[in-house]
């Protein structure tokens, strides 16, 4: 039987500005297994990078949890403080972030970053930080991983940065990685090698990933199951063919619809999804997406729609499900 490694249980976070309250996640729901490859998608502001922030309490102020669980290996994560919460990042959770050149310390060498890492979380030696951090370069697919542990991030490329990001969050083998969007900044060939070794090395270590994206094709490609986000609430729930192949929130098929394809007619216009995101600072009492869905009902204005669940795996955030499902029963 699968063992359950992360349960986020009704989270709020919110961030505290001069404006007011931008209430940027709002009572989300959702688990992650071992092993397993998990994608978070949806358009900027939808609520993806602040949930993983939360997950790794690294907000910064003004943010703050309002309330909720996060229970990882049987914990619960809120109440802890910054020292317990040093001992679990990059021992138990570890985090790719999206540009290597800022996440990096330009006036350390990359080797000793790693080592750093290793021997914080580890009661071994420099010398045998080191062996585990070269060995860990050579592992990412850097070639002459003994020089270019004394090498600085500005004497590497973008994809041999993310490699060496990607080498010290797997250095100490956690039980889960979460990667925000980090093939974002590089082109799509080195794109393609780094979602490939993510997946060969978290195989290999049996690590579960949370990715975060705004790219469909990569969660295609890397993930098990995937949560649509927007509006700082989950829209929907399913594995990839669920999403891919049977979507049935209306912003999961606007996200889809707006993927360019190949056979795409020239003299067609790309589709777009008309119209802004809502505003957090005074979120919508209704559906976050109900302005700008075609579908949308007047009871979409005034309550939250409720999850229906297509299948076990599959669920969807939408008043539109309900009531199709009542009137099949009638």
């Amino acid at each position: 039987m699968t063992e359950r490694l992360l349960e986020v249980k009704n989270l709020e976070t919110s961030f505290y500005t001069h404006l007011g309250e931008v209430r940027a996640i709002r009572n989300i729901s959702f688990d992650l297994d071992s092993g397993e490859t998990l994608g978070i998608v949806g358009e900027s502001g939808s609520g993806k990078s602040v949930t993983v922030l939360s997950i790794m309490n690294l907000l910064q102020h003004p943010g703050r949890i309002r309330s909720g669980e996060i229970i990882f290996k049987g914990k619960n994560l809120v109440p802890k403080s910054q020292r317990e919460m040093r001992k679990i990042r990059g021992k138990e959770i570890s985090m790719i972030f999206q540009d290597p050149m800022t996440s990096l310390n330009p006036v350390f060498t990359v080797g000793n970053q790693i080592v750093e890492a290793i021997t914080e979380h580890q009661n071994i030696s420099k010398k045998e930080a080191k062996e585990i951090a070269i060995n860990m370069l050579d592992v990412a697919g850097i070639p002459s991983p003994e020089k270019r542990f004394y090498n600085y991030p500005h004497e590497m490329s973008g994809g041999m940065r993310q490699r060496a990001m990607i080498a010290m969050a797997l250095s100490c083998e956690p039980d889960l990685l979460i990667a925000d969007e980090p093939t974002t900044a590089l082109d799509v060939t080195i794109q393609a090698q780094i979602l490939r070794l993510m997946k060969d090395l978290t195989n290999k270590l049996n690590t579960s990933i949370i990715f975060i994206t705004h790219d469909l094709g990569v969660i295609a490609d890397l993930c098990k199951r995937v949560i649509v986000m927007y509006g700082g609430l989950i829209m929907e729930v399913g594995g990839v063919r669920d999403i891919f192949y049977n979507p049935q929130h209306p912003y999961t098929k606007g996200l889809l619809r707006a993927v360019p394809s190949i056979n795409l007619d020239k003299t067609k216009r790309l589709y777009t999804i008309h119209g802004n995101p809502p505003d957090l600072l005074n979120p919508p009492i209704g559906c976050p997406y109900a302005e700008r869905c075609h579908h949308a009902m007047e009871i979409c204005l005034k309550y939250q729609p409720q999850f229906f669940n297509i299948s076990d795996r599959h669920k969807a955030a939408c008043w539109r499900l309900h009531e199709d499902y009542l009137n099949n029963c009638n």
